[in-house]
């Protein structure tokens, strides 16, 4: 089964579910997913869909509890206001403009016509994030004297960033939202996997040497990290 969705009556109101079949699963699993506002249940290969949805009614209420404390959605219209490194950059239609969207003295300016200013925003922050976080993980990876076989930005649903046994390191472009000390962290902790593909404590020590912000950031991530998906 591939992954499907529905939206489903639960007490609280009608809830997007995204059902995924997973062949390393080996029981069901249910998380919320912040950037659909919504439930995702994984169940394993042989698991019954009417398991999923009994734990699913047995978790209602807590379901309802974290699906109303996710942030408001942030959508990209004109006036609105964007993070970028923590700063919040509001958003100005320019109708008679070109070249889709820049920043101007902490502003973000969109040309062109209202339908196409979300999509012009969002290519402005991933070539942002991308340009940003190229320049911080090779900056970080020449202090341990190791090379990324290649630098990624992607938009991932459940993690922040990775690093592949080959080198690759990805950090996700939302971070562009988030304020420079929690970037700083994310990326010292990918690019301490060049070195370290595990948590042991010579993992850590060496994310300490990179970073000064390890506390700080993860509990910023805990605290807000699903507000920045809640931008689209």
């Amino acid at each position: 089964m591939s992954d499907s969705a529905e939206i489903l009556q639960l007490p609280h109101g009608a809830t997007p579910v995204t059902w995924r079949r997973s062949r390393t699963a080996r029981m069901i699993s249910l998380r919320i997913d912040p950037r659909a506002g919504g439930v995702v249940i994984t169940l394993p290969l042989r698991a019954a869909k009417s398991a999923g949805l009994a734990l699913l009614r047995d978790q209602s209420a807590w379901v309802a509890e974290r699906l109303r404390a996710l942030p408001q959605t942030v959508a990209l219209v004109d006036g609105a206001a964007v993070m970028i490194g923590g700063v919040a950059h509001p958003v100005r239609h320019v109708p008679g403009g070109r070249g889709g969207a820049w920043l101007r003295e902490g502003t973000i300016e969109v040309a062109g016509e209202a339908n196409f200013l979300a999509r012009r925003v969002l290519d402005l922050l991933r070539a942002e994030a991308k340009r940003g976080f190229a320049a911080m993980i090779w900056e970080k990876a020449a202090q341990i004297d190791k090379k990324p076989s290649r630098v990624a930005v992607k938009d991932t649903r459940s993690r922040w960033g990775s690093c592949t046994a080959d080198g690759v390191v990805m950090v996700n472009w939302r971070l562009v939202m988030a304020p420079h000390f929690v970037q700083d962290y994310v990326v010292a902790h990918e690019v301490a996997h060049l070195r370290h593909m595990d948590h042991s404590p010579q993992f850590w020590a060496l994310v300490g040497k990179l970073t000064p912000h390890n506390a700080a950031a993860q509990t910023w991530l805990k605290q807000h990290g699903a507000s920045l998906l809640r931008v689209s």
